[in-house]
Protein backbone atom coordinates (compact mmCIF):
# COMPACT_ATOMS: atom_id res chain seq x y z
CA UNK A 1 0.00 0.00 0.00
CA UNK A 2 1.00 3.72 -0.91
CA UNK A 3 -1.23 6.83 1.16
CA UNK A 4 -3.24 4.39 2.62
CA UNK A 5 -3.97 2.68 -0.97
CA UNK A 6 -3.64 -0.70 -2.03
CA UNK A 7 -1.24 -0.81 -5.30
CA UNK A 8 -1.00 -4.64 -6.01
CA UNK A 9 -1.16 -7.50 -5.37
CA UNK A 10 0.40 -10.56 -4.89
CA UNK A 11 0.53 -14.65 -4.84
CA UNK A 12 2.00 -17.94 -5.52
CA UNK A 13 1.36 -21.67 -5.10
CA UNK A 14 3.38 -23.51 -2.12
CA UNK A 15 6.07 -25.40 -3.81
CA UNK A 16 6.34 -29.14 -2.73
CA UNK A 17 9.21 -28.76 -0.27
CA UNK A 18 6.91 -25.82 1.21
CA UNK A 19 4.02 -27.59 1.99
CA UNK A 20 6.37 -28.99 4.95
CA UNK A 21 7.66 -25.71 6.15
CA UNK A 22 6.12 -25.44 9.95
CA UNK A 23 3.79 -21.73 10.40
CA UNK A 24 6.85 -19.71 11.60
CA UNK A 25 8.15 -20.47 8.27
CA UNK A 26 5.90 -20.23 5.97
CA UNK A 27 4.66 -16.50 7.35
CA UNK A 28 8.71 -15.96 7.05
CA UNK A 29 8.60 -16.87 3.51
CA UNK A 30 5.52 -14.67 2.49
CA UNK A 31 7.61 -12.10 3.78
CA UNK A 32 10.60 -12.54 1.60
CA UNK A 33 8.25 -13.14 -1.81
CA UNK A 34 6.75 -10.10 -0.72
CA UNK A 35 10.49 -8.09 -0.25
CA UNK A 36 11.91 -10.00 -3.55
CA UNK A 37 8.39 -9.18 -5.72
CA UNK A 38 8.92 -5.65 -4.44
CA UNK A 39 12.64 -4.14 -4.06
CA UNK A 40 12.55 -2.05 -6.29
CA UNK A 41 9.95 -0.12 -4.12
CA UNK A 42 11.29 -1.12 -1.19
CA UNK A 43 14.89 -0.25 -1.16
CA UNK A 44 15.90 2.67 1.10
CA UNK A 45 12.50 3.81 2.39
CA UNK A 46 10.88 2.63 5.96
CA UNK A 47 8.62 -0.29 5.47
CA UNK A 48 5.69 -1.60 7.55
CA UNK A 49 4.93 -5.52 7.61
CA UNK A 50 1.99 -6.37 8.99
CA UNK A 51 1.15 -9.82 9.98
CA UNK A 52 -0.98 -12.10 11.86
CA UNK A 53 1.48 -13.93 13.28
CA UNK A 54 2.55 -12.80 15.97
CA UNK A 55 6.15 -14.80 16.37
CA UNK A 56 7.15 -12.86 13.53
CA UNK A 57 7.77 -10.03 16.03
CA UNK A 58 10.36 -11.57 17.52
CA UNK A 59 12.44 -12.44 13.82
CA UNK A 60 15.34 -10.37 14.94
CA UNK A 61 16.10 -11.49 18.45
CA UNK A 62 15.57 -15.12 18.28
CA UNK A 63 18.50 -16.94 19.96
CA UNK A 64 17.84 -20.40 18.12
CA UNK A 65 17.09 -19.83 14.07
CA UNK A 66 17.42 -22.93 11.23
CA UNK A 67 20.07 -22.31 7.88
CA UNK A 68 16.84 -21.36 6.24
CA UNK A 69 15.61 -18.45 8.41
CA UNK A 70 19.29 -17.46 8.31
CA UNK A 71 19.45 -16.89 4.80
CA UNK A 72 16.35 -15.27 4.95
CA UNK A 73 17.84 -13.04 7.80
CA UNK A 74 20.11 -12.17 5.46
CA UNK A 75 18.17 -11.02 2.93
CA UNK A 76 15.67 -8.68 5.76
CA UNK A 77 18.93 -7.06 6.42
CA UNK A 78 18.62 -5.55 3.62
CA UNK A 79 15.61 -3.32 4.24
CA UNK A 80 14.77 -1.35 6.72
CA UNK A 81 11.64 -3.02 8.45
CA UNK A 82 9.07 -2.73 10.96
CA UNK A 83 7.47 -5.91 11.34
CA UNK A 84 3.55 -5.39 13.17
CA UNK A 85 1.26 -7.65 14.52
CA UNK A 86 -2.04 -7.50 12.85
CA UNK A 87 -4.53 -9.32 14.88
CA UNK A 88 -6.76 -11.70 12.27
CA UNK A 89 -10.16 -10.98 13.56
CA UNK A 90 -9.38 -7.08 12.55
CA UNK A 91 -7.87 -8.21 9.10
CA UNK A 92 -10.94 -7.63 6.79
CA UNK A 93 -10.67 -7.67 2.79
CA UNK A 94 -9.31 -4.92 0.86
CA UNK A 95 -11.81 -3.20 -1.53
CA UNK A 96 -9.30 -0.30 -2.28
CA UNK A 97 -9.27 -1.49 -6.16
CA UNK A 98 -12.79 -1.40 -6.51
CA UNK A 99 -13.65 1.66 -5.12
CA UNK A 100 -15.72 4.56 -7.13
CA UNK A 101 -13.63 7.08 -8.58
CA UNK A 102 -15.72 9.36 -6.56
CA UNK A 103 -14.54 8.10 -3.42
CA UNK A 104 -11.01 9.61 -4.54
CA UNK A 105 -11.04 13.02 -2.47
CA UNK A 106 -12.55 11.67 0.56
CA UNK A 107 -9.72 9.41 1.55
CA UNK A 108 -6.71 11.41 -0.65
CA UNK A 109 -3.54 12.11 1.55
CA UNK A 110 -2.78 16.03 2.62
CA UNK A 111 0.24 15.33 0.76
CA UNK A 112 -1.53 15.09 -2.70
CA UNK A 113 -3.95 17.56 -1.94
CA UNK A 114 -1.11 19.78 -1.15
CA UNK A 115 0.43 19.18 -4.26
CA UNK A 116 -3.00 19.47 -6.41
CA UNK A 117 -3.18 23.22 -4.85
CA UNK A 118 0.42 23.80 -5.39
CA UNK A 119 -0.12 23.56 -8.96
CA UNK A 120 -3.00 25.95 -8.72
CA UNK A 121 -5.59 22.89 -9.58
CA UNK A 122 -8.99 23.94 -7.84
CA UNK A 123 -12.52 21.90 -7.85
CA UNK A 124 -15.37 24.20 -8.67
CA UNK A 125 -19.04 23.43 -7.86
CA UNK A 126 -21.63 25.25 -9.07
CA UNK A 127 -25.01 25.05 -8.03
CA UNK A 128 -25.96 22.30 -9.94
CA UNK A 129 -25.06 18.34 -8.76
CA UNK A 130 -21.35 18.48 -10.76
CA UNK A 131 -19.09 15.05 -10.07
CA UNK A 132 -15.63 15.62 -11.30
CA UNK A 133 -14.15 12.05 -12.41
CA UNK A 134 -10.69 12.24 -13.51
CA UNK A 135 -7.61 14.31 -13.49
CA UNK A 136 -5.65 13.75 -17.02
CA UNK A 137 -2.15 15.00 -17.15
CA UNK A 138 -0.17 15.00 -20.66
CA UNK A 139 3.72 15.22 -20.68
CA UNK A 140 5.30 18.24 -22.95
CA UNK A 141 7.83 16.15 -23.73
CA UNK A 142 6.68 15.22 -27.25
CA UNK A 143 5.99 18.62 -28.01
CA UNK A 144 9.61 19.66 -26.70
CA UNK A 145 11.14 17.36 -29.12
CA UNK A 146 9.32 18.77 -31.93
CA UNK A 147 10.19 21.76 -31.34
CA UNK A 148 14.13 20.92 -30.60
CA UNK A 149 13.75 19.40 -34.29
CA UNK A 150 13.31 22.82 -35.78
CA UNK A 151 16.29 24.08 -35.10
CA UNK A 152 18.53 20.83 -34.90
CA UNK A 153 21.08 21.64 -37.86
CA UNK A 154 21.87 17.72 -38.14
CA UNK A 155 18.37 16.58 -38.56
CA UNK A 156 17.35 19.15 -41.07
CA UNK A 157 20.37 18.60 -43.16
CA UNK A 158 19.35 14.91 -43.05
CA UNK A 159 15.93 15.67 -44.02
CA UNK A 160 16.90 17.93 -46.81
CA UNK A 161 19.11 15.29 -48.43
CA UNK A 162 16.18 12.96 -47.91
CA UNK A 163 13.63 15.70 -50.24
CA UNK A 164 16.64 15.99 -52.63
CA UNK A 165 16.60 11.49 -53.19
CA UNK A 166 20.09 11.24 -52.10
CA UNK A 167 19.06 8.84 -48.79
CA UNK A 168 16.21 7.81 -47.55
CA UNK A 169 15.43 6.62 -43.66
CA UNK A 170 13.68 9.98 -42.63
CA UNK A 171 10.54 11.32 -43.73
CA UNK A 172 7.77 14.11 -42.66
CA UNK A 173 5.15 13.23 -40.29
CA UNK A 174 1.26 14.52 -40.98
CA UNK A 175 1.58 16.05 -37.42
CA UNK A 176 5.36 18.29 -38.79
CA UNK A 177 7.69 16.17 -36.67
CA UNK A 178 10.88 14.41 -38.35
CA UNK A 179 10.74 10.79 -37.73
CA UNK A 180 12.66 7.32 -38.68
CA UNK A 181 9.65 5.01 -39.95
CA UNK A 182 7.18 5.61 -37.25
CA UNK A 183 9.74 6.22 -34.71
CA UNK A 184 10.00 9.82 -33.34
CA UNK A 185 13.85 11.79 -33.84
CA UNK A 186 15.22 13.22 -30.69
CA UNK A 187 17.54 16.01 -30.86
CA UNK A 188 21.14 15.46 -29.27
CA UNK A 189 21.40 16.73 -25.90
CA UNK A 190 18.86 17.09 -22.73
CA UNK A 191 16.10 15.78 -24.19
CA UNK A 192 17.85 12.55 -24.45
CA UNK A 193 19.20 12.45 -21.53
CA UNK A 194 15.08 13.14 -19.99
CA UNK A 195 13.98 10.06 -22.55
CA UNK A 196 16.53 7.79 -20.63
CA UNK A 197 15.45 8.89 -17.63
CA UNK A 198 12.41 8.45 -17.28
CA UNK A 199 12.34 4.65 -19.13
CA UNK A 200 15.54 4.02 -17.00
CA UNK A 201 14.70 5.41 -13.36
CA UNK A 202 10.86 6.67 -13.13
CA UNK A 203 8.67 4.93 -11.24
CA UNK A 204 7.02 3.34 -13.99
CA UNK A 205 10.23 1.68 -14.68
CA UNK A 206 12.35 -0.69 -12.50
CA UNK A 207 15.95 0.41 -13.64
CA UNK A 208 15.96 -2.60 -17.13
CA UNK A 209 19.17 -3.41 -18.24
CA UNK A 210 20.62 -2.19 -21.60
CA UNK A 211 19.14 -4.93 -24.10
CA UNK A 212 15.32 -4.27 -22.44
CA UNK A 213 16.05 -0.77 -22.31
CA UNK A 214 16.86 0.02 -25.74
CA UNK A 215 14.26 -2.52 -27.64
CA UNK A 216 11.65 -0.31 -25.25
CA UNK A 217 13.01 2.92 -26.71
CA UNK A 218 13.38 2.09 -30.21
CA UNK A 219 9.62 1.70 -30.57
CA UNK A 220 8.90 4.97 -30.16
CA UNK A 221 11.98 6.99 -30.41
CA UNK A 222 15.39 6.96 -32.65
CA UNK A 223 18.90 8.97 -33.04
CA UNK A 224 22.26 7.95 -34.18
CA UNK A 225 24.00 6.09 -31.91
CA UNK A 226 21.10 4.97 -29.73
CA UNK A 227 22.29 1.68 -28.50
CA UNK A 228 25.46 2.90 -27.63
CA UNK A 229 24.14 5.58 -25.35
CA UNK A 230 21.58 3.80 -23.89
CA UNK A 231 24.77 1.15 -22.42
CA UNK A 232 26.80 3.53 -21.40
CA UNK A 233 24.23 5.70 -19.84
CA UNK A 234 23.34 2.36 -17.51
CA UNK A 235 26.59 2.02 -16.93
CA UNK A 236 26.70 5.30 -14.98
CA UNK A 237 23.23 4.33 -12.75
CA UNK A 238 24.69 3.95 -9.31
CA UNK A 239 21.26 1.60 -8.19
CA UNK A 240 21.79 -0.78 -10.51
CA UNK A 241 26.06 -1.11 -9.73
CA UNK A 242 24.96 -1.09 -6.15
CA UNK A 243 22.12 -3.46 -6.45
CA UNK A 244 22.29 -5.80 -9.29
CA UNK A 245 24.74 -8.98 -9.22
CA UNK A 246 26.57 -10.79 -11.60
CA UNK A 247 25.50 -13.61 -13.60
CA UNK A 248 28.80 -15.12 -14.46
CA UNK A 249 30.66 -17.85 -12.54
CA UNK A 250 33.38 -16.39 -9.95
CA UNK A 251 36.49 -16.24 -11.28
CA UNK A 252 38.38 -17.89 -8.64
CA UNK A 253 41.44 -17.44 -7.04
CA UNK A 254 44.36 -16.11 -9.36
CA UNK A 255 47.02 -18.68 -9.83
CA UNK A 256 50.06 -17.54 -10.26
CA UNK A 257 52.26 -18.56 -13.59
CA UNK A 258 55.37 -21.28 -13.17
CA UNK A 259 58.61 -19.49 -13.60
CA UNK A 260 59.80 -19.77 -17.09
CA UNK A 261 62.74 -22.46 -17.13
CA UNK A 262 64.27 -21.64 -20.89
CA UNK A 263 63.87 -18.30 -23.19
CA UNK A 264 61.31 -17.88 -25.60
CA UNK A 265 59.27 -21.12 -24.54
CA UNK A 266 56.28 -19.38 -22.62
CA UNK A 267 55.13 -16.20 -24.03
CA UNK A 268 52.36 -13.63 -23.76
CA UNK A 269 50.78 -11.66 -26.73
CA UNK A 270 48.14 -8.98 -26.96
CA UNK A 271 47.11 -5.82 -29.14
CA UNK A 272 47.68 -2.73 -29.43
CA UNK A 273 44.76 -0.74 -31.54
CA UNK A 274 43.32 2.62 -32.02
CA UNK A 275 46.84 4.00 -33.86
CA UNK A 276 47.24 6.61 -36.86
CA UNK A 277 47.70 4.96 -39.89
CA UNK A 278 51.09 5.18 -41.29
CA UNK A 279 51.65 4.49 -45.47
CA UNK A 280 51.89 0.79 -45.34
CA UNK A 281 48.37 1.14 -44.30
CA UNK A 282 49.15 -0.59 -40.66
CA UNK A 283 47.14 0.77 -37.70
CA UNK A 284 48.11 -1.45 -34.62
CA UNK A 285 50.88 -3.58 -33.19
CA UNK A 286 50.75 -6.44 -31.74
CA UNK A 287 53.43 -7.50 -28.82
CA UNK A 288 55.19 -10.63 -28.00
CA UNK A 289 56.79 -10.74 -24.98
CA UNK A 290 59.24 -13.49 -23.48
CA UNK A 291 57.89 -14.25 -20.18
CA UNK A 292 61.95 -15.04 -18.88
CA UNK A 293 63.77 -12.40 -20.73
CA UNK A 294 61.34 -10.11 -20.80
CA UNK A 295 62.45 -9.19 -24.15
CA UNK A 296 59.55 -8.05 -26.71
CA UNK A 297 59.06 -8.03 -30.57
CA UNK A 298 56.64 -5.18 -31.74
CA UNK A 299 54.84 -6.37 -34.79
CA UNK A 300 52.73 -3.96 -37.26
CA UNK A 301 49.24 -5.03 -38.46
CA UNK A 302 46.47 -3.92 -39.76
CA UNK A 303 43.05 -4.41 -38.02
CA UNK A 304 40.58 -6.28 -39.93
CA UNK A 305 42.83 -8.55 -41.26
CA UNK A 306 42.21 -12.34 -41.25
CA UNK A 307 43.56 -14.96 -38.82
CA UNK A 308 45.41 -16.52 -41.17
CA UNK A 309 47.91 -13.05 -42.51
CA UNK A 310 48.47 -12.99 -38.40
CA UNK A 311 49.80 -16.18 -38.21
CA UNK A 312 51.48 -15.99 -41.26
CA UNK A 313 53.37 -13.07 -39.70
CA UNK A 314 54.16 -14.71 -36.75
CA UNK A 315 55.24 -18.08 -38.54
CA UNK A 316 58.21 -15.34 -39.76
CA UNK A 317 58.76 -13.15 -36.96
CA UNK A 318 58.77 -15.51 -34.25
CA UNK A 319 59.05 -19.23 -34.91
CA UNK A 320 61.53 -18.91 -37.62
CA UNK A 321 64.12 -17.54 -35.37
CA UNK A 322 62.74 -18.46 -31.97
CA UNK A 323 61.17 -21.76 -32.10
CA UNK A 324 57.76 -23.22 -31.50
CA UNK A 325 56.81 -22.09 -27.89
CA UNK A 326 55.39 -24.48 -25.43
CA UNK A 327 52.53 -21.88 -24.10
CA UNK A 328 51.21 -18.87 -24.59
CA UNK A 329 49.30 -16.19 -22.55
CA UNK A 330 46.41 -13.93 -23.94
CA UNK A 331 43.46 -12.67 -23.55
CA UNK A 332 40.13 -13.54 -25.05
CA UNK A 333 40.49 -11.60 -27.95
CA UNK A 334 38.55 -13.53 -30.67
CA UNK A 335 41.62 -13.72 -32.63
CA UNK A 336 43.10 -16.19 -29.63
CA UNK A 337 40.18 -18.14 -29.03
CA UNK A 338 39.28 -18.55 -32.62
CA UNK A 339 39.63 -22.43 -33.79
CA UNK A 340 42.18 -21.66 -36.29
Amino acid sequence: MQHERVIAYASRQLKTHERNYPTHDLELAAVVFALKLWRHYLYGERIKIYTDHKSLKYVFTQKEINMRQRRWLELLKNFDIELTYHPGKANKVADALSRRPEAFFLNTPKEILEDLRKIGIEVICPITDVIWKNLQVQSSLIDRIKEAQQSDSKLQKIWKQTEAGLQTGIRKHPDGSLRFGDRLCVSSGDLRTEVMTEAHNSQYSIHPGSTKMYKDLKQTFWWHGMKREVARFISRCLVCQQVKAEHQRMAGLLQPLPIPEWKWEHLTMDFVTGLPRIQRGNNAIWVIVDRLTKSARFLPFRVGQSTEILAEIYMKQIVSQHGVPVSIVSDRDTRFTSHF
